[in-house]
């Protein structure tokens, strides 16, 4: 499916200047199709397959316990 630029803003929550600045630095890839730029919505779902993943392994991290320290000396 192929979307606008207002379409794609609104789809990654991003302002319709920045998807234009991202097109013209080729980070996202568009068709002209001599009125409007076209752009694959599939793209991007490799991207929000890495973050899910990203945010699934930070969760984990921030769930893991703390270890007992067994090192620690009582100095009183």
């Amino acid at each position: 499916m192929y979307l606008t630029i207002e379409e794609t803003a609104e789809y990654l929550s991003l302002p319709e200047e920045t998807i234009m600045s991202l097109i013209r630095n080729k980070k996202i890839r568009a068709l002209f199709d001599g009125e409007q730029y076209m752009i694959y919505q599939d793209q991007f779902n490799n991207h929000f397959e890495k973050l899910e993943k990203y945010k699934k392994v930070v969760e984990e991290y921030y769930n893991e316990p703390i270890p007992e320290d067994f090192d620690v000396k009582d100095e009183d």
